[in-house]
Formats: structure tokens, sequence, C-alpha cells
């Protein structure tokens, strides 16, 4: 599908890749600089969703990224079990031996986050640091909307609930006609966080839910129940590779509180903790988060 928010200029390049298993993958990268950075996408966000980061960093670094196993241009794998997230380190792995990348700033953000650090805990010679934008350690259902405390019962819940809408084509039609009327609370969401910018936002959310909402739909609900199925928490400790933790306090989906546990385990990490920002930070608040990320970077990560 051709990205028609952004310009990204004569170096946006499509690739296809075959991962381990056979699974075509959709590959795009921008920019021709001899430094990788591989971005990590959230669960439905595509390249759009990194938009200030890439056209900050492009000049500089080929930006990498990839649409998931399953989602949108990307096959989906032979089996449903071959969904979890230790199979999209696997793809990433391959992406970087693709590109002749031996070492990669690696930028997860939301489901990337959880891929950027299970990437860095089994493979930490690949990474030279992390980026990590709203995300969890893992476990996603069991902190995702409750943003002060976690609700003993309603992981379970929310496993019945994409149960339910699986296989059901009319039901998904139901859904994306109903997103349309919650598009007003995010609009107010992103004037209270992002300002007049926010104006800028609403084509790119219309086009999230369009992706999400689309023929992966099945798949994109089964990948919830994968977050909530994996998690790095007990390894955080071990990895050792510089990070740079961004998080939101309107954040709902991945409540701030989860990224506070990631910087205070890892032990090499500094967290921007944004007041103003909720689960979009990088796109609502580029103002704060790519001075930070550039302070990191020249700090933490020398090329």
């Amino acid at each position: 599908m051709t990205d028609t928010l952004f310009d990204w200029g004569p170096t946006h390049e499509v690739h296809r890749l075959e991962a381990f298993d056979g699974t075509g993958l959709h590959v795009e990268t921008v920019g021709e600089g001899d430094e990788i950075v591989l971005l990590a996408n959230g669960l439905g966000g595509r390249l759009y969703a990194y938009g200030p980061l890439v056209e900050r960093f492009a000049p500089t670094h080929r930006m990498v990224t990839w649409d998931y196993r399953g989602l949108f241009d990307s096959d989906p794998p032979p089996s449903r079990r071959k969904l979890a997230i230790a199979h999209h380190t696997e793809d990433a792995l391959a992406i970087l031996d693709h590109f002749g990348a031996e070492r990669a700033l690696v930028v997860g953000w939301s489901m990337g986050v959880q891929v950027s650090l299970d990437l860095a805990a089994t493979h930490p010679e690949r990474v030279r640091g992390l980026v990590l934008l709203n995300g969890t350690y893992g476990q996603a259902l069991s902190t995702g909307f409750q943003p002060l405390t976690s609700i003993p019962w309603l992981p379970k819940r929310i496993h019945w609930g994409i149960e339910q809408v699986h296989g059901r084509p009319r039901l998904r039609r139901f859904l994306s006609t109903a997103s349309r009327y919650t598009n007003p609370v995010y609009n107010a969401v992103f004037l209270l966080t992002a300002g007049a910018r926010a104006f800028e936002l609403r084509p790119l959310l219309d086009r999230y839910m369009e992706d999400v909402l689309g023929e992966s739909f099945d798949n994109y609900l089964r990948l919830f129940q994968e977050l909530d199925a994996h998690s790095v928490y007990h390894v955080l400790p071990e990895i050792e590779a510089p990070a740079l933790v961004v998080s939101g306090a309107l954040d709902l989906l991945t409540p701030q509180r989860q990224s506070f546990e990631i910087a205070r385990r890892l032990p090499n990490a500094e967290h921007l903790a944004l007041m103003r920002a909720s689960h979009f930070a990088l796109l609502e608040r580029p103002d704060a988060v790519l001075p930070a990320i550039e302070r990191f970077l020249a700090k933490r990560v020398p090329a």
C-alpha cells in the first residue's frame, strides 16, 4: 500500500524479504546513511507512525521498518502459532542480516518496545542502543487500559472479547463504523497533548484505524494476545544496551507506570516522562522527543 501521508522522497524503497520459515515480509527503507536505524512498529502502525523521527534522521541514517508477519503487506505465517514475539524478533534479525547491519540502533513504539527488548535480550551483540516509545516489558493486557493499578479480572475478559470477534467479518465491519465515533475523543486528546498540531494528526489517526480494521484484523487481534503471553521483565537487568525510555502520562494503552518500571530495571536507561502526551508521544510532542533522542545518541550511543 502506498503511503500518502508523507512524501518520503527519492530514498524511499520497498523490499521483499523471506523470513526463517518462508513468510514474506514487506520492508521499507528511507535514507542513505551508513548507520542503520531499525524501527519496530506498534501494533497497527506503519512507517507514518515514525514520521517526525524519519524526517529528522533520514538525511544521516538509513531508517528500516517492516510490516509484522500476518499484518498488512507482509504474508501470514504458515501457522498462527508463529505470530509470537520471538518470531518477530527472528524477522528483525533477518532484516538486519539482509542489509548487512552487524549492529543497529533499535527504536520501538508500543508493541515494538517488546520486540526491541526481546531482540536486545536474546541477541545483545546486534543492538547498539534502544529508544523505547510508549511500551511495556510484557503481559500487555495485564496493564492496558488500567492507568493507575491493575484490575485482576480484566485481562481474561479482554481475551474473551478478542475471541468473540475473531472470524466474524460482520462484527469487524461494525467496529469499523463504530470507530468513527471515537475519533472526536482522540481529537480532544490530541488538542490537549499536541495543541495546534492536533489537526495534522487527524489523517494519521484515520489511516491507523483503516489499517487496523483491514483484512488482517484477525491477526491483529491474535497479536494482542501474543503481547500478553510475552514478557522480558525477568531479564531487563541483564540488558546492557543504553536505552532511552519515553512515556506519556495520558497513555491508557501502555500506562506510564510501565515505562518507569522498565527504566528502573534496565541498568543503562534514562527516562523522558512527559506529562502532556498519550500513547503517541513522538507524534504529539516531537518538540520534546526528538531533542531527547539526539542528546541520548550523542552522549550514550556514539557512531
